[in-house]
């Protein structure tokens, strides 16, 4: 199975992947995982007046210390993954890269705040399911 798994280093993360851990059908060799961090893109004006290099080098820091521990996890379980970073706003980053990468399945931690924290707040795991395609597992 081609497994699309949403990341950012947060405690939910870290949650969604010990759930993955401790169900063996969601580990093995059998399942290929890619490894999606969305960093939030630098605003315009600003990436206009910053070094190429240096923009490029705090995208690719802020990815590494989200998967970091990740590949640690990833070696130890034998698990092959790929570490992918995009640049953008999450939800609609995260809806894309499922639909073009042909996933059967994406799997999201989530804050699992209620209905009204959602109205007002948003979240980026309702915006995901609301505009993708691919089959979500969501981990509270």
């Amino acid at each position: 199975m081609k497994i699309l798994a949403a990341v950012d280093g947060s405690s939910y993360t870290r949650r969604m992947i010990a759930y993955l851990a401790a169900h063996e059908e969601w580990m093995g060799p059998h399942h290929v995982y890619t490894m999606l961090h969305v960093v939030p893109a630098v605003p315009s004006r600003a990436a206009a007046v910053i070094d190429k290099a240096a923009l490029k080098s705090y995208y690719d820091d802020t990815a590494e210390k989200v998967f970091k521990s990740l590949r640690t996890f990833c070696d130890k379980q034998g698990l092959k993954a790929n570490f992918v970073t995009k640049i953008g706003p999450a939800a609609e980053t995260i809806s894309e890269v499922a639909k073009k990468g042909d996933y059967d399945l994406l799997v999201l931690g989530s804050h699992g705040h209620g209905t009204l924290a959602n109205l007002v707040m948003g979240s980026v795991a309702t915006k995901v399911l609301a505009n993708c395609s691919t089959p979500v597992l969501l981990i509270r």
